[in-house]
C-alpha cells in the first residue's frame, strides 16, 4: 500500500503577513460621510419630526400657528402701535419675510446645539457620524419652512405678485446662507453643549438678539438713516442679508411700484454682500467641523 499524506495545510496556504493600521471601530465623521449615509438621515428626520409631534392633538398645524402667533404679535406691537403699517407698503409682507428667515435660523440654531445631548442614546450605541444630528435638526426646521413659504405665496400672489428669476435667486441663495450658517452654529454649540449644559441657555439668548438685528420689524432704510454710511457694517450679518434677499424675492413684487421699492429700501450691492454672506457662512462651517472633529471623540464618555 503506498501512503498518502495529505498536504500541510501551512505549506499548501502560506501565510501573509500584512501591516495594516489600526482603524476605529466608528463610522467615518464629517459632513461628506453625513450625505453619504443618506438613507440613515432621512430616518432621523423623520424620527424627528415624528417625535416633536408625538401626543400633539394639532401635530403639523403647529408649524403655521407658531409662526403666525409671532406674526400677530409684532404686527400688533411694531405695525399697529408704532404705526409703521402706515410708513411700510404692506407691511404684513414685509415683516413675514423676516419671520420665516429668523425663525429658520433660531430654530435651527437651538435644536442644533441641543442634539448630541437630546440623541445621546444612538450617540452612544451606533457607529454614525455624529454631526449628522445638527444637520438633521437643520433639516426638520427646512421642513417646517415650507408651510410658511405656501402661506406667504399665497399671501402674495393674492396681492399682484408674480414671481422672478431674481426673486428665485434671492429666494435660494437665503435659504442657502440660513442652512449654511445654522449648521455651523449648531456644530459649535452642540459639541460644546456636552461638556457645558449652560450652552443651550446661552443660544437662547443669543437668538432673542437676532430678531433685532435684522430689517424684520423695521425697514432697512431706517438704519441708513439713523447710521448713514455706517449702515454697511449692519449688512455685514448674513442674516440681516438674507432677510433682505427674501424681502427681494416676495415683498418688492406686492407693492405698487416694484422698481421704486427696490430703488429705496434695498441696499446697493446687495448682491456683492450676499456672496460675502455665502463665503462667511462656508468659513464657519469648515470652523465648526474642524472644532467638532476634535472634540467628538470625548463626546461619548462626557454624555
Amino acid at each position: 500500500m503506498t501512503d498518502v499524506t495529505e498536504p500541510n495545510v501551512e505549506t499548501a496556504r502560506p501565510r501573509r503577513h500584512v501591516d495594516a493600521p489600526l482603524v476605529s471601530p466608528a463610522a467615518g465623521a464629517g459632513l461628506l460621510e453625513v450625505f453619504r449615509r443618506r438613507y440613515l438621515l432621512k430616518l432621523l428626520v423623520r424620527r424627528e419630526i415624528s417625535a416633536r409631534y408625538q401626543g400633539s392633538f394639532l401635530g403639523l398645524l403647529w408649524s403655521y400657528i407658531n409662526p403666525l402667533s409671532q406674526f400677530f404679535i409684532y404686527y400688533v406691537v411694531m405695525g399697529v402701535l408704532f404705526n409703521l403699517h402706515k410708513s411700510v407698503q404692506n407691511f404684513a409682507i414685509h415683516m413675514f419675510c423676516g419671520i420665516i428667515i429668523v425663525h429658520f435660523f433660531t430654530e435651527t440654531f437651538n435644536a442644533g446645539t441641543r442634539s448630541i445631548v437630546r440623541n445621546k442614546g444612538l450617540v452612544q450605541k451606533m457607529a454614525m457620524p455624529r454631526e449628522m444630528f445638527p444637520v438633521a435638526s437643520m433639516l426638520v426646521s427646512g421642513y417646517h419652512v415650507i408651510p410658511q413659504l405656501v402661506i406667504m405665496v399665497v399671501a402674495c400672489v393674492l396681492l399682484g405678485w408674480t414671481p422672478t428669476l431674481v426673486g428665485v435667486a434671492a429666494l435660494v441663495t437665503a435659504l442657502v446662507i440660513i442652512a449654511t450658517l445654522g449648521v455651523a452654529m449648531a456644530l459649535l454649540f452642540s459639541a460644546a453643549n456636552v461638556f457645558f449644559r449652560d450652552v443651550g441657555n446661552v443660544a437662547q439668548i443669543l437668538t432673542n438678539f437676532v430678531r433685532f438685528g435684522v430689517p424684520m420689524i423695521y425697514p432697512y432704510t431706517l438704519v441708513q438713516d439713523r447710521f448713514g454710511e455706517f449702515a454697511q457694517y449692519y449688512l455685514l450679518n448674513p442674516i440681516a442679508v438674507a432677510v433682505l434677499l427674501f424681502q427681494q424675492a416676495f415683498w418688492v413684487g406686492t407693492t405698487d411700484d416694484p422698481a421704486h421699492t427696490e430703488a429705496t429700501h434695498i441696499p446697493d450691492y446687495l448682491w456683492q454682500y450676499s456672496g460675502l454672506a455665502v463665503v462667511v457662512g462656508v468659513i464657519l462651517l469648515v470652523i465648526g467641523q474642524l472644532v467638532f472633529t476634535r472634540l467628538e471623540n470625548k463626546i461619548p464618555e462626557r454624555l
